[in-house]
């Protein structure tokens, strides 16, 4: 059976879906997730070679896959298959004949766009061309069949990877900006600062991203993890012993930069100078760096405006709690790791309960299974109630009421409670209102016509509108994002 059945509709497919990721302002997404270069066919299966097993799995997963399928059937009236190769396990000296191929093609390669017709595909039937990646497929499938035991990293937690991340609306952003950053150092989105709330993932992100590039490099790679509090104590230590080149020397000729929490700096005059320093070596040097905080950089007090402009040079992206979906994931996917199993009716229990963090979540759920195993006794929905019902009534782990967000809301714009209310329709009330109905709907599990009730009793529609309003300012207002990000951090520190 003759190859390369498919690689002029190939060609075309990919500058087809190009072409739509552009015209909707998704460049970024379309050369991240459609990384997938032809390597050969048959009727009814077509081969790729894609960065990573992990960077195809979450292709798959997110339908780009899919919808590559759907194109070529929509121009060939055939349904296939398509597998892959990672390019993570080409040898080195298939790499270096696939990169001299691979500058070959570039010299002799029309720039323009492919475009499929009678002659082009009669030409393809004739010639037969062969794939840059032929030559080496089918090393890199027997390799495939081989156990790939990931590296360890010293100072990196095995456990975070891409792999055990739950994302959701409330962090897919951060997830895909991660996993750009892993396949990417050092380029655009570089530096990387994920700020939120505690236990939210900030740091599984983080060192995701290490763990990636620690394997995908071999660990033939400089990678440092640290707090800024350690940081911090590291300098301040080789000041008083006299070893600052030592410590200059081991933090300036990184390949990685992971610091958390940069939020402690705050005040810390000496050690911001020399973070600055040791930023600029870095950047210069294009090394890739990630930092995480648990507020906004525009929000940190006592940072030297040199460092908050270095932090915001790159991209910022905030981390806010799972909704009742995304919590449900991360347990299901905690218990999938843990080779644990529990009643559904007690997962559901926990996710409806716990609306602060993903660090409460995973808590309640070992305190189940630790109940189970040291008494053992089967889970019901009962013990769960009896167990963590102390912990569901501590303010911290309750659910937000809406009355809360309304005071938050209603004093910051300085009106009283009743106005957000009232049926009136001054500009004073409007805008707090329509914040306030918004906060609700994103922090909180409860439903628009019962936020219309609340809210004077309106009809659901006119909530939904507020919701809708606020939605659409944000696209293009970032101060009021930066408004809003602080309301909530208020709302969730409320004490009654």
């Amino acid at each position: 059976m003759s190859e390369q059945n498919y690689q002029a509709f190939w060609g075309e497919v990919l500058n087809i879906i190009h072409e739509e990721y552009r015209q909707k302002g998704q460049e970024d997404e379309f050369t991240l997730w459609f990384n997938m270069d032809y390597v050969k066919d048959t009727l009814t299966e077509i081969t790729v070679a894609v960065p990573s097993e992990f960077m195809w799995t979450r292709m798959v997963s997110m339908g780009y896959v899919k919808a590559v399928q759907e194109k070529i059937a929509e121009l060939t009236g055939q349904n296939v298959s398509i597998t892959y190769i990672a390019k993570n396990k080409i040898s080195s000296s298939s790499k270096k004949n696939l990169q001299t191929k691979n500058e070959d093609i570039k010299e002799n390669t029309n720039t323009q766009p492919f475009k499929v017709n009678d002659e082009n595909i009669k030409n393809e039937s004739e010639q037969k061309p062969t794939s840059v990646y032929s030559n080496i497929y089918k090393e890199v499938e027997s390799e495939k069949k081989q156990d790939h035991k990931a590296k360890k990293h010293p100072q990196l937690k095995e456990e975070f990877t891409f792999e055990t991340f739950v994302p959701g609306d409330n962090s897919d952003f951060a997830y895909k900006a991660s996993i750009a950053a892993a396949e990417n150092p050092g380029g655009k989105f570089n530096p990387l600062l994920i700020y939120g709330g505690v236990g939210l993932g900030k740091t599984h992100l983080m060192q995701s991203i290490g763990n990636y590039i620690y394997n995908k490099k071999d660990g033939l790679v400089k990678i440092c993890y640290v707090s800024a509090e350690n940081f911090t104590n590291e300098f301040t230590s080789s000041i008083r012993d006299g070893s600052t080149d030592k410590f200059k020397a081991k933090y300036r000729k990184l390949d990685v930069l992971l610091i958390d929490d940069i939020h402690f700096l705050l005040g810390k005059e000496a050690t911001q100078e020399e973070l600055f320093y040791t930023f600029e070596a870095l950047h210069q040097n294009n090394s890739q760096m990630v930092f995480t905080c648990d507020r906004p950089i525009t929000e940190l007090k006592g940072i030297e405006d040199r460092l908050r402009t270095r932090f915001s040079s790159g991209m910022s992206i905030d981390l806010q709690p799972p909704n009742y979906e995304t919590r449900r994931a991360i347990l299901q996917k905690e218990l999938e790791l843990l080779g644990k199993n529990i009643p559904s009716d007690v997962v559901d229990y926990i996710a409806k309960n716990v609306q602060t963090n993903v660090r409460d979540l995973k808590g309640c759920l070992t305190k189940m299974l630790n109940y189970s195993e040291l008494l053992q006794r089967p889970l019901t929905i009962e013990i769960a109630q009896k167990e963590l019902r102390d912990t569901f009534s501590q303010p911290a782990s309750g659910a937000i009421t809406i009355e809360t967000i309304q005071k938050v809301v209603a004093d910051h714009y300085n009106i009283s409670l009743n106005d957000m209310k009232c049926k009136r329709k001054p500009k004073k009330f409007v805008i707090p209102r329509q914040i306030a109905i918004y906060i609700t709907r994103q922090i909180t599990e409860y439903s628009f016509p019962e936020i219309s009730n609340e809210f004077g009793g309106r009809d659901h529609t006119t909530a939904i509108h507020s919701y809708q309003k606020i939605e659409e300012q944000l696209k293009t207002d970032s101060l009021l994002d930066t408004t809003i990000q602080m309301l909530i951090r208020k709302i969730k520190d409320y004490k009654k």
